[in-house]
């Protein structure tokens, strides 16, 4: 019976680093000590059907929105440092794939994003292929990112006050502060039963002003989330920086409670909010109540991205390593893949289910679809069915949209895909890595689709491909990969 109430702190400790205080091996896994506690099923995921295998002949354009989250992967540690498999619906294997940064190319000739692509055969199907599609946004230098306009929106509810997650938030916006600049701004505000400004916005150099701010956050009250939405976007806007980083970022469990809760009424919200130019960054924590499904909407539709904090590493991602994400290089990004009939039986992506458009809205500039950071990576696998080894034409033709921040009109890219699939082992190491990563997210997903996938084949191809590992992600990859129970 006191099990319960105290998983939050057990589960927060386990999961910052006490473990080495504990005796417990960084390589063993956590859940070995709560295996039997099942956490509860009041958290709230949507599951998408996976995309099915199309026929070329009928169906060639194949056309979605980019996905820069990242939350489906850090949720999924969570539940196996725990000894449990994810819930099937939690899995978006687009986010698993997208939690990593790929070594591609700059972009060129002036351009905001680069792309490419590669072939190779299917490990758990060697009868199919596999096509990686990448894009690269265009690294900025620190010192030449444009002033920041924030707005930390926290989450100070009843449901709030486990220490995995206020107090997580407040250590995770503490060393945000640290990387602010004099050319940035900080606005704190904060809801419960209502909302109300905590910090008025501040210029970035008064540091210590703003995380004495954060220190005094405490959780207690219902969730009036839309209240709190409603006065960010004000505050925001009314120290909006032209041709700036005007961004909101949200911290909470997606409790909400009070005035607007239903996730359909609040991405409306967000949808008439985004005109402002404003972007919306959700970060997610905590367990037991977690509405990942609401999150994940909401940034999606506020034309940001969807992380969850799990640990103290995470935090160091979100808030350290990646920080230049949180700069927009290229908004409503979108592909269409034109596969040849001619060469391709059938094709099928592999997740991205959410992210689906029509094929007419590839060229309708008026379409909204995902954005990528400052030196931020997105790729996408496709299981493609092949008529023939003997390729000497098209395979497909890879068409990428994109808006420069603050234009209306899209600029185009395109690249032939022509080069017949090598063997997995001939690929390269980011094809070899994205296509482990992309066979683990079909094991949790308990997918129709993993043909003879195992737990060993996933090993072998992400361990020769960690050269490239800058914060050692890939090889924690690994780590989980093996502390598995599964096969």
């Amino acid at each position: 019976m006191l099990l319960k109430p105290l998983l939050p702190v057990l589960l927060f400790l386990l999961l910052t680093g006490c473990e080495k205080s504990s005796g417990i091996k960084p390589g063993l896994m956590a859940g070995d000590a709560f295996a039997s506690y099942d956490l509860p099923q009041t958290e709230k995921y949507k599951d998408y059907e996976e995309n099915p295998f199309i026929k070329a002949a009928d169906h060639p354009l194949s056309t979605f929105s980019v996905d820069a989250d990242g939350a489906s992967y850090a949720n999924m540690r969570r539940f196996t440092r725990l000894g449990q498999v994810p819930p099937k619906a939690s899995v978006r294997i687009e986010e698993y794939i997208n939690y990593f940064t790929y070594d591609y190319e700059e972009p060129k000739d002036g351009e905001k994003v680069a792309i490419n692509a590669e072939m190779a055969t299917c490990p758990w199907n060697t009868a199919h292929s596999l096509m990686r599609i990448g894009m690269k946004g265009l690294t900025v230098d620190e010192t030449a990112l444009p002033g920041s306009n924030y707005v930390f929106l926290i989450d100070v509810s009843g449901s709030m006050s486990s220490i995995d997650k206020l107090d997580v938030l407040k250590s995770g916006f503490k060393r945000m502060t640290d990387g602010l600049t004099s050319k940035d701004r900080v606005a704190i505000v904060t809801y419960a039963g209502n909302a109300g400004l905590l910090l008025a916005s501040t210029p970035g150099s008064e540091k210590e002003k703003i995380k004495a701010a954060i220190d005094q956050l405490g959780a207690g009250g219902s969730t009036a989330g839309a209240a709190g939405i409603n006065t960010a976007y004000e505050i925001a806007q009314q120290h909006f920086i032209a041709n700036g980083n005007n961004r909101i970022i949200l911290g909470t469990d997606g409790d909400f409670n009070v005035g607007i809760s239903n996730t359909d009424d609040l991405v409306k919200l967000i949808e008439a909010k985004r005109k402002t130019g404003i972007y919306l960054t959700v970060l997610g924590v905590g367990t037991g109540n977690l509405n990942d499904h609401m999150m994940e909407q909401i940034a999606n539709k506020g034309n940001g991205n969807y992380e969850y904090i799990d640990n103290e590493k995470q935090l160091q991602k979100v808030f350290s390593f990646e920080k230049s994400r949180f700069h927009t290089v290229a908004n409503d990004s979108k592909i269409q893949i034109a596969f040849n009939p001619e060469k391709v039986e059938s094709y099928r992506l592999i997740g991205y289910e959410n992210r689906a458009l029509k094929d007419k809205d590839f060229d309708n500039d008026q379409t909204d679809a995902g954005e990528i950071g400052a030196g931020q990576t997105i790729t996408a696998l496709y299981e493609v069915v092949l008529k023939t080894t003997a390729i000497n034409d098209n395979i497909a033709v890879f068409n990428f949209k994109y808006k420069i921040p603050g234009t209306e009109s899209s600029r185009s890219l395109q690249l032939e895909i022509k080069t017949p699939p090598v063997t997995i082992a001939a690929a390269s190491g980011e094809m070899r890595f994205a296509t482990a990563v992309t066979g683990w997210g079909l094991l949790m997903k308990q997918s129709a689709y993993k043909g003879n996938l195992n737990k060993q084949m996933i090993l072998e191809l992400a361990n020769n491909a960690i050269s490239y590992d800058p914060y050692g992600f890939r090889k924690e990859f690994t780590e989980i990969v093996r502390n598995t129970s599964i096969k």
